[in-house]
């Protein structure tokens, strides 16, 4: 499974968007898919891999929180709606918390998603 971004930036001095720009954030991919797992996340892990991401998928749209209690490394997380993404936000180890509209969030290694911005898109590929 792997996480593929794609962004298409516009060029404020042209207000043309550039052709899409496509990259794999993740080759190691797990899904969050029971209450137990969900609620888990990362907490107890002492590190993950550079290329791993832990998505978390729901029914639908709703505001979503993630908390670092027990994650004792920083991580990327993103919110996405229908695969667009809707926020970025870089969690603090142990303390980090947000929230956002989403159905579904991202975990990503910290600076994986420096480049992902809301508009953005990200598909899960098997």
């Amino acid at each position: 499974m792997r996480l593929i971004h794609r962004s298409g930036a516009i060029h404020p001095e042209e207000g043309d968007p550039s052709p899409p720009r496509e990259r794999v954030l993740a080759t190691d991919v797990d899904v969050a898919d029971t209450v137990v797992s969900q609620t888990r996340g990362l907490m107890f892990r002492r590190s993950v891999p550079d290329d791993y991401g832990l998505v978390f998928q729901f029914d639908e749209a709703d505001s979503r929180s993630l908390h670092m209690l027990f994650v004792p490394f920083a991580i990327d997380a993103v919110w996405l709606v229908e695969g667009e993404v809707t926020k970025v936000k870089r969690l603090r180890p142990w303390v980090g918390l947000g929230w956002g509209t989403a159905d579904t969030i991202i975990e990503l290694p910290a600076g994986a998603a420096d480049d992902v911005e809301p508009g953005d898109q990200i598909e899960v590929v098997e």
